[in-house]
C-alpha cells in the first residue's frame, strides 16, 4: 500500500470527491501525469452528459434511463480543423466504431470521438457531424466528414430500446469538453455500464515516459463494460464474485489513447494492440460476446497534418517505442480499476441493482 498523504489530490479523488484507485493506496507502476488522466496530453478535452431518470419496471420509450454520452476532442475546440494521425484495432469484434474504414485508409482522425450506448451510436455519429457544421464549419471545408463514434451495451440498467440519447445531448457533451480533472465511474457514456459484475463506466489514467530522446505523455480513457463476475484481478489479487451480478461476460470495452509523442499511424496501431495486455491484467480473456475496440491518436505533427503538397513530419524510431508500449499496458489496467473504484451502486430498469466495487475488500487484499 502507498502512503496516500504524499500523493497529489488529483491522483486520489475525482472532482466529485469519489475515491480513485490510488486513493485506496493501490501502487500501480509507472509515473502518472499531473492529473493522471487523458487530459494530461496537452490540448485534449473531454466532455460528457449523464442521463439518469425514472425508476421501476421497464416501459419502452419512457425509462428508466441510465445512459449518456462522452466526447473527446483530440486537439480541443480550437483544433478541430487539424486532423490527428490515428489508428484502431480490436480484440473481439462484437461492437462498433464508426469511421473505422476511413481511419484505416488514411491514418487520420478528424473531428471528435464520441462514446455512448449501443443503440445510440448512430445518433452520436450524426450529431457530431451536425455539431461541427454548426459550431466549427472551418473543420468541414471539404463539405463532408466521417466522425468516430463507439459504443458499449447498457441494456441491463437502461431502457436502451427507448433511444433516449438525442442530438441535443451529443451537442451538450461536445460543448462541455474541457481539459483538467475528469469525472469517472457512472458518467457520460459509462453511466449504465457494468464491469466484472460491479458498477463500471468511465476510467482514465496517464503516464510520463522517456523515449527516443524526449519525454512524452500518454493518456487513456476507457468505457469499461466487460468481464465475467469472479474474474476481476486488482494488482495480481483475485477480488472474488461476492456481490457481483453474474452476467457471464457480456459487454464491451472501448479505449481511446492519446499521446503527444510523434508517431505515425502504423506506430499508433501498435499502441492499440497493447491495450489487451492491460485488460488481461484485470482478469479478462476477451469474451465471445464482448466488443473490445481501441483507438489511438497523436497530437504531434500538426503542421504536417494541416498542410498540402510535400510535407515533413517528425516521428520516433520503432526501437524506441517500448516505453510507450509499457505506458499503454499500465494506463489500461489503472483506468479500468479507476472506473470500478470511483463509483456507486446503481439501480436501473426492473429493479436491477449493481453494486460498486467494495473498497474495504480491496484494502484487505493489500
Amino acid at each position: 500500500m502507498v502512503d496516500t498523504s504524499v500523493l497529489p489530490e488529483a491522483w486520489q479523488t475525482t472532482p466529485q470527491g469519489l475515491l480513485r484507485a490510488r486513493g485506496l493506496g493501490l501502487d500501480f507502476p509507472g509515473d502518472p501525469g499531473r492529473m493522471n488522466a487523458i487530459t494530461d496530453v496537452e490540448g485534449v478535452e473531454v466532455g460528457s452528459i449523464t442521463l439518469i431518470e425514472g425508476e421501476g419496471p421497464l416501459v419502452r420509450g419512457e425509462g428508466p434511463v441510465r445512459t449518456g454520452v462522452t466526447a473527446v476532442l483530440p486537439r480541443g475546440r480550437g483544433g478541430l480543423s487539424t486532423p490527428c494521425w490515428a489508428a484502431a484495432s480490436m480484440l473481439n469484434g462484437n461492437g462498433e466504431l464508426t469511421g473505422a474504414w476511413w481511419l484505416e485508409e488514411t491514418g487520420r482522425l478528424e473531428l471528435a470521438v464520441t462514446l455512448t450506448n449501443t443503440h445510440s451510436v448512430g445518433v452520436a455519429r450524426d450529431a457530431t457531424l451536425a455539431w461541427a457544421a454548426e459550431r466549427a464549419p472551418e473543420a468541414l471545408e471539404q463539405d463532408w466528414g466521417l466522425p468516430v463514434a463507439a459504443e458499449t451495451y447498457d441494456g441491463y440498467l437502461n431502457d436502451i430500446g427507448g433511444f433516449h440519447v438525442t442530438r441535443e445531448h451529443v451537442f451538450q457533451a461536445l460543448d462541455n469538453a474541457r481539459g483538467g480533472r475528469l469525472a469517472e465511474g457512472s458518467v457520460g457514456g459509462g453511466t449504465g455500464m457494468i464491469c466484472y459484475g460491479f458498477k463500471g463506466g468511465n476510467g482514465t489514467a496517464s503516464r510520463r515516459v522517456m523515449a527516443g530522446g524526449g519525454t512524452w505523455t500518454l493518456g487513456i480513457l476507457v468505457q469499461a463494460n466487460f468481464g465475467r463476475a469472479g474474474d476481476l484481478v486488482v494488482l495480481g489479487n483475485k477480488v472474488g464474485s461476492d456481490g457481483a451480478v453474474p452476467l457471464g461476460g457480456s459487454g464491451s470495452v472501448i479505449a481511446a489513447i492519446a499521446t503527444d509523442a510523434p508517431l505515425l499511424p502504423h506506430q499508433l496501431k501498435r499502441l492499440t494492440r497493447r491495450v489487451p495486455l492491460g485488460l488481461a491484467r484485470t482478469g479478462t480473456s476477451g469474451n465471445h460476446s464482448s466488443g473490445d475496440i481501441f483507438l489511438a491518436f497523436s497530437t504531434a505533427n500538426a503542421a504536417a497534418l494541416g498542410g498540402a503538397g510535400r510535407l515533413q513530419a517528425d516521428f520516433l524510431s520503432e526501437d524506441s517505442l517500448d516505453p510507450l508500449f509499457d505506458a499503454v499496458v499500465q494506463t489500461t489496467e489503472e483506468a479500468v480499476v479507476n472506473a470500478l473504484t470511483a463509483n456507486r451502486a446503481m439501480t436501473g430498469r426492473d429493479g436491477h441493482r449493481v453494486l460498486a466495487l467494495p473498497h474495504a475488500r480491496i484494502r484487505r487484499l493489500y
